[in-house]
């Protein structure tokens, strides 16, 4: 019988896209960070002060993160929202976008209120769900068991999935609040990062 496991090429496709990196941080020491098929484009970016960091990878920041103390602020070449907001959460710092966009002390601040708020909702929870994916790279299945013994005083289930689905898990209206131990942009008003919880527990 044959194997049903397949062979997976990975292949790297180099893009494109339109930016001008703003004036009023032309000054600063800029760190320059990029998905994949954008580090070619990066690499041609000639602006004084500036650091090349490269690639940041799906949920990982922390090739930006190992620089904060060598740069003032970032510039995000790239499409969407996920890695500029990580980077400035992870590092506290200003992420400007190809975009426009602008990811700053306004945006943390609001970002903390979010998080404090969770946690309020976290601790007068009665039943809390913690999500588990089983995607790899994403597995993080020893965190929840482990986050399940923390717990005290409430009733914890665990919900294991390879895709969560957002709005299904409206379904199980008996949980007062998810913990997110998958993808961390699983986010809603109903769903906490894991870590936000394990540090509050420590």
């Amino acid at each position: 019988m044959k194997s049903l496991k397949q062979k997976v090429f990975f292949v790297n496709v180099n893009s494109e896209i339109g930016f001008k990196i703003p004036e009023k941080i032309k000054n600063k020491r800029i760190g320059l960070v990029s998905t994949s098929e954008y580090i070619e484009q990066l690499k041609k970016i000639k602006v004084k002060n500036s650091v090349f960091i490269g690639q940041v990878v799906g949920c990982n920041a922390s090739n930006a993160v190992k620089f904060k103390d060598k740069v003032d602020v970032y510039f995000f070449l790239g499409n969407g929202r996920f890695h500029p907001i990580e980077i400035a959460r992870r590092t506290g710092k200003e992420v400007y976008t190809a975009s426009g966009e602008k990811f700053d002390k306004t945006f943390l601040e609001q970002d903390e209120k979010r998080k404090k708020g969770l946690l309020s909702k976290f601790f007068m929870a009665d039943k809390v769900g913690i999500l588990i994916t089983t995607k790899p790279g994403q597995d993080m299945e020893k965190v929840a068991l482990n986050l399940k013994e923390k717990i005290k005083n409430k009733e914890v289930y665990l919900f294991l999935d390879d895709t969560f689905n957002v709005d299904s898990l409206e379904n199980f209206n008996d949980i007062d609040i998810f913990i997110n131990t998958a993808c961390p942009r699983i986010e809603s008003k109903n769903i906490i990062s894991w870590e936000d919880v394990w540090n509050a527990l420590k």
